[in-house]
């Protein structure tokens, strides 16, 4: 008995303690500060690693953007440009042309093979 009524007054002695409230208010607090809050420090770290990956992003849309220009640029002042990308994208041609596109399809392929193999 004398056991558990010393760990009684110990731990009364603690808790009447001016010490343990600063500290239990302390932790309390740095814990809404650091983690819980909306505004806290993991927050304001997670926000501040996107603005660095958005920032990237701008640059790479930055030069993207100016590539694009300096084509168009280019286009504007050159009428071949224009045809050779008419001519490769779009196969457009001229009334005494022929174009021929040639493509590998493995689909198509595959489905010849099933075709021959049924006919046999």
């Amino acid at each position: 008995m004398k056991v558990i009524d010393r760990i009684k007054t110990f731990f009364l002695r603690i808790w009447r303690s001016q010490a343990l409230k600063y500290a239990v208010v302390f932790i309390v607090g740095v814990l809404i500060v650091g983690f819980l809050d909306e505004n806290s420090v993991w927050s304001h770290m997670k926000n501040r690693q996107r603005i660095d990956e958005l920032t990237e992003e701008k640059a790479r849309y930055h030069a993207d953007y100016q590539r694009d220009q300096a084509k168009i640029r280019e286009l504007d002042r050159n009428p071949k440009a224009m045809e050779k990308i008419a001519r490769e994208r779009y196969f457009m041609k001229t009334d005494d042309e022929d174009i021929f596109v040639l493509r590998e399809n493995e689909d198509l392929s595959s489905d010849q093979t099933d075709s021959n193999e049924k006919a046999e």
